[in-house]
């Protein structure tokens, strides 16, 4: 897939991370896309190491938005972590 599919994918796998783990979040739509590139490249790598398979076969397969918004989730959950903790000292 080419780095445009790739922007998209993980802006929207974002912000559907987001939607699934509402709260609040410091930063705006460039850390949406962040978190979304970010998650999307551990999605398809997790797929890859636990379950052997080839999970980003491209941008219309289910498994490559799956994947994505599972790193996403994944990825926000650490973001979280990190910035709660940075913010309550």
């Amino acid at each position: 897939m080419g780095i445009i599919a790739w922007i998209l994918i993980g802006l929207i796998a974002g912000a559907i991370a987001k939607a699934l783990m509402p709260g609040k979040d410091p930063g705006g739509c460039l850390v949406t896309m962040l978190i979304g590139i970010v998650g999307g490249l551990l999605g398809g790598w997790l797929g890859k190491v636990i379950f052997g398979v080839h999970s980003i076969n491209g941008f219309f397969h289910l498994s490559t938005w799956i994947a994505a918004i599972i790193g996403s989730v994944i990825v926000l959950v650490i973001y979280r972590l990190v910035t709660g903790r940075r913010t309550a000292r």
